[in-house]
């Protein structure tokens, strides 16, 4: 891949799994974002587009030779990989933090109830989306696209972007509210295991989103 500045984010994490560590690094969306050119994604993080383009090269060059290219494997593979890495952790996941950002929330919101309040609030709205979104992929618009019915994606694609999007939005206020995930000092151990499960809780999403807005809902169409 001839990497420039005019690179689509999301076509290097298509193409490169795992020069997605280098858009972590620096904040870049490669998920709901991946349509803007590095240059574009550099600019809104305050990176540079040269040094970018050397750590992406660099993470490239060092990729083993059997990464996984979920755009090039069968579509039903690429589904039961999203299922099975995705879909299952969310439902095993989100009860947990569920259970540790209520006992945060309740033990410490006093020293700071705006920040805490907004916390659990956002928290709350993250995983009410999430469990109304699997459900619509598992049952409608993951059978259609197996099933070959390329005239009725449209919409339901649309749909699953747009609350993508909206998702994207509440990770980024998660972010906010946690400065970036730093844990304080004297914090517990509870408020310390929330923050981590809540940054890992992003990584998961921001790859989950990638392999369907960039690769699964483009391939449907085609594939």
């Amino acid at each position: 891949m001839n990497l420039t500045a005019e690179t689509t984010v999301g076509s290097v994490a298509t193409e490169h799994p795992l020069a997605t560590r280098v858009f972590a690094r620096h904040g870049i969306d490669f998920c709901c974002g991946g349509g803007l050119p590095l240059a574009e994604a550099c600019a809104t993080k305050g990176a540079d587009i040269d040094a970018v383009l050397a750590e992406l090269s660099a993470e490239i060059d060092a990729a083993p030779e059997e990464e996984v290219r979920w755009d090039q494997a069968p579509l039903q593979e690429l589904i039961e990989h999203i299922l099975r890495r995705h879909h299952d952790k969310l439902k095993e996941e989100l009860p947990r933090l569920e259970a540790m950002c209520r006992k945060v929330h309740e033990v410490h919101g006093a020293k700071d109830p705006e920040r805490f309040d907004a916390l659990w609030k956002t928290f709350s709205a993250v995983k009410t989306d999430i469990d109304q979104h699997l459900p619509k992929e598992e049952q409608v618009l993951f059978p259609a696209i197996l099933a070959g019915h390329k005239h009725m994606l449209g919409g339901p694609i649309s749909v699953m972007e747009m609350e993508h999007d909206q998702l994207g939005g509440m990770l980024r206020e998660l972010r906010r509210l946690t400065d970036g995930y730093r844990v304080p000092e004297g914090a517990c151990n509870t408020w310390r295991a929330l923050w981590a499960g809540l940054e890992e809780l992003e990584a998961d999403l921001h790859e989950h989103i990638h392999l369907e807005n960039n690769i699964l809902h483009k391939r449907a169409f085609s594939g």
